[in-house]
């Protein structure tokens, strides 16, 4: 019988438990940690690798990878999406610039209401989305990585230099966060030689894959969102290009487990994973920009119930 391949996630978290380095970090709440791991998700069937020994939101990453697509750096139109994963930072930084010990719930709804809070205060500076879409080089040009990538899959598939990244390192000192989910490179096999007379123009032109190199991973709580997110891209992408998605492959630099959510990671290796769901895009998109979380059809997810963890700002 094949092992299930949520096992790869949960050996990480059993490895970090048994031998992770006992660390204090950047966030002072303490992680054990271990350098250098891989893990690897064949897509080819419509899998959608949303872990199941505990609830991942889905539609949430989701949004979030599209937020990014889009070149946006303000919590604005997340939070009018329902999401709330990058509230911390900015809630965090108007804080401390105050002295005002304003609630999420209230911030929040200020961030809203106001369009000029939220220009002064909702702004994560230049994060992932920027760096993808518009990434401004020393005289000023823009560049869209994700354009480029694009139209390099579409006109010469075999090129070593499809990738994108957001380590613009004259920028990281304005980051709210400085990227975790680094380096996105793609890869294209099985590249037909000709269509040939009579081919059909729905043949595959290839099969896609995705390389996604992350400098660092909470492993309790980014992974599980970035893993699917990145799946969605694969997904997204593939179908932009006329592709059939192949491998995720993931590979964390700094992995770790912070302190606080041992109990968390003690649960989630009690449990036996679940069938991963399917996803289906119900429409094609003209661009990778036009995608919306409507598009994504997700069938057969019954995980593990959902487990609440702390977020280390």
């Amino acid at each position: 019988m094949q092992r299930h391949p949520e096992h790869q996630y949960l050996d990480l978290i059993e490895h970090l438990l048994e031998k992770g380095d006992r660390r204090i970090d950047r966030t002072g709440v303490g992680t054990l940690s271990m350098f250098g791991a891989m893990m690897r998700f064949d897509l080819s069937d419509g899998t959608f690798p949303v872990y199941t020994t505990k609830r991942v939101f889905w539609k949430t990453a989701v949004k979030e990878m599209l937020w990014f697509l889009t070149g946006q750096t303000n919590i604005q139109p997340l939070l009018k999406d329902n999401v709330r994963i990058w509230t911390d930072w900015p809630l965090d930084k108007y804080r401390k610039s105050t002295g005002r010990m304003i609630s999420q719930e209230d911030f929040e709804a200020k961030i809203l209401s106001d369009d000029g809070f939220a220009a002064e205060w909702g702004d994560l500076g230049p994060v992932y989305g920027k760096q993808w879409r518009k990434w401004l080089d020393a005289t000023g040009k823009e560049h869209d990585q994700v354009a480029t990538l694009i139209q390099t899959l579409k006109t010469n598939p075999t090129s070593r230099r499809m990738l994108f990244h957001a380590w613009n390192v004259g920028e990281l000192d304005q980051m709210a966060l400085s990227p975790c989910h680094m380096t996105y490179q793609f890869y294209v096999s099985e590249i037909p030689e000709t269509a040939g007379d009579g081919a059909s123009e729905n043949a595959s032109k290839g099969k896609l894959s995705l390389m996604v190199g992350q400098r660092s991973c909470d492993i309790g709580l980014g992974n599980p969102f970035n893993i699917a997110q990145e799946a969605a891209l694969l997904h997204m992408v593939a179908q932009q290009v006329e592709m059939t998605p192949g491998e995720l492959v993931w590979v964390g630099g700094d992995v770790h487990l912070y302190l606080n959510h041992i109990d968390y990671a003690r649960t989630i290796l009690a449990r036996e994973p679940r069938p991963f769901p399917k996803v289906r895009l119900v429409r094609r998109p003209e661009s990778i920009d036009h995608y919306k979380i409507e598009d994504f059809e997700v069938t057969g997810y019954e995980p593990h119930p959902a487990i609440d963890a702390p977020v280390a700002v």
